[in-house]
């Protein structure tokens, strides 16, 4: 067993694993490339940046409301399926962005089908956590939540470029809507093919209860809730990444192609790290090297907030990138081992809501600061927010600071202690 967790490509290893990947990038791929094209096509058609940010607001306000009640429904039905009709959803909202863009129709319309993306992505992201484990045996956890970082990273760096291409070639964006719905369909197609043995669900129970079990468990397991409230907050106050294109052309005085390079930099460092924490052996102090992580996060925005110089700040933004992917790994780690998997889905919605709404507040944040005291002073303000979030998390819950290794043995102590805590309570 010990030389399965020590095997760099574990996971990879396994056949469900490779189908669950490859889909995964394919869609994020789609996701990233119609993302860039709404955002191109909307500052086109309208020209003000206000109408963008209301881009990413409309759909993470279905996020924040129906996550929790979709975590119920991820708990109580088949997984599998709600992800297969998620994605379905996925292809019909993208055909009929590419309707409203060849025809183009009124912009009210786009919001619309944001709106419904946004309902169906909260349905998709709790159900799909159960993908992974079902994909490959526990042994596995870390290996396969590493390479799985890797996937969305890649796309990160591949989907913009892309996309950029495209329209540069074909100068309009109805392809890549297209494109996005044959990436969703594909990613159906491969999970049909998926052979693991889909995992238990929760008993039947009243939706209400069900929720109330599943806030009273994230709350009885202060570990996993100090990692989740650490990245929310580290996310929230960290918006270097919002402000790039005000200090690419007002800080850095450099033009679009750097900018490019710029939004390339964290994603390049977040796979770098990728296939070092790959080779290497778990953490042996998981809290410790956590709390590290976002620490140096924190120093790295505000280095990158006050630097001048384009190669500092593109090597302050890759470290950014690689710290948080460290960051990114443990919680993932976390929320296969120390969840059962009855409770997978309620737990995803929780994290879904933290973590999902804190980009977009987080970009918020970062633009009524930045009104205030400039680019340079909101970012080097995040970054001191998230060493002070740092130092709070560490003395509000000593415990992270004790948390090990993250194996079989921490899962299995741990559920039972929980689930005797809830028992009591009940």
């Amino acid at each position: 067993m010990e030389t399965i967790k020590q095997d760099p490509y574990g996971a990879l290893r396994q056949r469900d694993f490779r189908l669950l990947i490859v889909g995964r990038f394919i869609s994020s791929l789609g996701g990233q490339m119609l993302f860039f094209a709404i955002s191109w096509e909307m500052w086109l058609r309208t020209r003000d940046a206000f109408v963008l940010g209301l881009v990413g607001l409309v759909q993470v306000i279905p996020i924040i409301l129906i996550s929790l009640p979709a975590g119920h429904v991820a708990d109580q039905f088949n997984r599998r399926r709600i992800v297969l009709l998620t994605q379905l959803v996925f292809a019909i909202c993208s055909l009929s962005l590419a309707a409203v863009s060849t025809f183009q129709w009124p912009l009210v319309w786009v919001f619309v089908i944001l709106f419904v993306f946004g309902l169906a992505r909260a349905f998709n992201e709790t159900a799909s956590s159960t993908l992974l484990p079902e994909s490959v045996p526990p042994p596995l956890f870390g290996n396969a939540a590493t390479w799985s970082s890797s996937a969305w990273q890649t796309a990160s760096i591949v989907g913009p470029a892309l996309a950029g291409g495209v329209i540069a070639m074909v100068g309009q964006v109805t392809w890549i809507y297209i494109a996005d719905a044959v990436a969703a369909l594909a990613f159906v197609l491969l999970v049909t093919q998926m052979q693991g043995k889909p995992l238990p669900l929760s008993k039947k129970t009243e939706t209400w209860a069900s929720l109330k079990e599943g806030m009273r468990f994230l709350r009885e397991t202060k570990v996993l809730l100090a990692a989740i409230t650490l990245d929310m907050f580290a996310v929230m106050f960290g918006g270097a990444v919002a402000l790039m294109p005000v200090y690419a052309t007002d800080v850095l005085n450099v033009g679009p192609e750097w900018l490019g390079v710029m939004r390339a930099a964290p994603s390049i460092g977040a796979i770098t790290v990728t296939f070092l924490l790959a080779h290497l052996p778990p953490f042996r102090k998981t809290g410790v090297t956590l709390l590290w992580a976002v620490s140096g996060y924190g120093l790295a925005t505000i280095v990158f907030g006050v630097s001048s110089n384009i190669w500092l700040s593109i090597t302050m933004l890759g470290i950014l990138g690689g710290l948080d992917n460290i960051s990114v790994v443990i919680r993932s780690t976390m929320m296969l081992t120390q969840v059962p998997d009855e409770m997978r889905g309620r737990a995803s919605a929780i994290n879904a809501i933290f973590i999902g709404g804190s980009n977009e507040l987080g970009q918020f944040e970062s633009g009524v600061v930045a009104s205030i005291l400039g680019p340079v002073g909101a970012v080097v303000a995040g970054g001191i927010g998230t060493l002070l979030v740092v130092l709070g998390v560490a003395k509000a819950w000593p415990d992270l600071i004790k948390l090990g290794r993250l194996d079989l043995r921490d899962r299995k102590d741990h559920h039972t202690e929980a689930n005797s805590e809830m028992a009591s309570q009940q």
